[in-house]
């Protein structure tokens, strides 16, 4: 299968990049007005295609997927509509705060529409371990929501959800990113004040980490289980947590995560 995507900047690039390794896709096609940004994705790998003309880069592709800013969007895709051969053709976006709503009128071609969906990334698609939040159009056929599904498994895991969850699941997991290296900043900046060298106190951390989700994903717990067995009474463990409870974690992470919710 052929991929064609409009936009590689940070996310439109990161995919790219993670298909190149895919089993299904066997072609991917960049496009974007920024040509050292094109350079760089041959540079990464040189089977990318790349091209600054979006209408040409669309053609032939099984799949498009959409990777621009917000405000290029509907501009984007009136470049592109002609283009597009929507009986034969999956349209895919990225673009958060767009929703169907816009695209289906963005996309309309004398009342017909292309199977749609709208994905929601995270930047470890980098290193194949992203969580991709994907919602299918209502009008989208079921094995075609299987195969984006596959295809994107991939690269990390996919959740398919309404429409209606795709900006929980981005502030739970996209945004959510950022909040998880700012917990591995703070415990490594503790650590440097107990003596430990910044570089080790770092791979200390993102190993204890690993062995955390390596324990929920294998015994599937529950964090509390896992919580309660090195939680003796009257011990440093939870003394530690009461301390961090205290000074609002729980409550700072709910608070970060609900502000950071599209409405």
């Amino acid at each position: 299968m052929e991929i064609a995507i409009i936009g590689g900047g940070n996310m439109g690039g990161a995919i790219a990049r993670a298909l190149t390794q895919s089993s299904i896709i066997k072609k991917v096609k960049v496009s974007d007005v920024n040509e050292n940004t094109l350079r760089a994705l041959q540079n990464f790998n040189n089977s990318i295609a790349v091209t600054t003309d979006n209408a040409a880069n669309v053609k032939g592709a099984d799949i498009v997927l959409l990777a621009v800013k917000p405000w290029l969007a509907e501009t984007v895709i009136a470049g592109i509509k002609d283009s597009l051969d929507y009986d034969k053709q999956i349209f895919m976006s990225i673009v958060a705060g767009v929703p169907f709503e816009k695209l289906e009128v963005a996309l309309n071609k004398n009342g017909k529409l292309p199977a749609m969906f709208r994905m929601i990334p995270n930047t470890a698609i980098d290193v194949l371990q992203s969580v991709l939040t994907i919602a299918p159009h209502k009008d989208a056929p079921k094995e075609k929501v299987d195969l984006i599904k596959s295809i994107f498994d991939e690269t990390g895991k996919a959740f398919i959800v309404p429409e209606s969850q795709l900006n929980a699941f981005m502030a739970l997991s996209s945004c959510g990113i950022a909040y998880a290296f700012r917990y591995i900043r703070a415990a490594v900046e503790g650590a440097v004040e107990m003596g430990i060298y910044p570089e080790v106190a770092k791979q200390v951390v993102t190993q204890t980490l690993r062995g955390a989700i390596d324990l929920i994903d294998t015994n599937d717990s529950h964090p509390e289980v896992e919580i309660d067995k090195v939680t003796t009474p009257g011990g440093i463990t939870i003394k530690g947590l009461n301390e961090m409870e205290a000074n609002g974690f729980t409550n700072a992470v709910i608070k970060g995560l609900k502000a950071s919710l599209i409405k």
